[in-house]
């Protein structure tokens, strides 16, 4: 049986590991591979930072989430090119409502429900107050902005023309009397 020697060196501990060797310093390439991926992040962050200043620059000068055609309207940008849809909406207390969007044509009409029909097939029937029908006929384009219950689709806005004169989820009835009822 032989008994363990103690270490050669004076430098080391019984059992102790041994020292990691020291790190090298970065090679002049490795510096230079470095500091050119260090200049390409940022000049990449300055061209984001620019693109979302400009973009938001343009979407302050359309309105509302970047939509034109008007104060809120629904052509032109954004979502501009919507026919129809379905989004979520504060209900104003804290909870939240689905809207209904939809731009067509008036294909039936009376004092207590309107149907129109867009541009892909797609037709719905809302409820509508005799104010809603006011000054509309059938054959008009229409943007309708209502609230779904059940089956029932309630309009909140009906806006004569393609311009839409309602932001998403926005206001509540028709445009004020003397508003011109037909644009574009």
């Amino acid at each position: 049986m032989t008994t363990p020697q103690a270490p050669s060196t004076p430098d080391q501990t019984w059992g102790a590991t041994p020292a990691p060797a020291p790190k090298q310093a970065w090679s002049p390439g490795k510096k230079i591979a470095a500091g050119a991926v260090a200049a390409v992040i940022v000049a990449g962050g300055g061209a984001a930072v620019w693109a979302a200043s400009s973009s938001a620059a343009t979407d302050a000068q359309a309105g509302p989430g970047g939509m034109t055609g008007g104060p809120g309207g629904m052509r032109g940008g954004g979502l501009g090119g919507a026919l129809h849809g379905e989004y979520v909406a504060s209900d104003g207390n804290g909870g939240y409502v689905t809207k209904i969007m939809q731009t067509g044509e008036v294909t039936e009409l009376s004092a207590t429900s309107l149907t129109a029909k867009s541009e892909d097939g797609f037709s719905k029937t809302y409820t509508i107050t005799s104010a809603q029908a006011t000054g509309l006929a059938t054959g008009d384009t229409v943007t309708v902005v209502a609230t779904e219950s059940g089956s029932t689709a309630t309009a909140t806005s009906v806006t004569d023309g393609e311009s839409g004169g309602q932001a998403p989820g926005g206001g509540q009835g028709t445009p004020p009397s003397g508003a011109p009822t037909r644009t574009g």
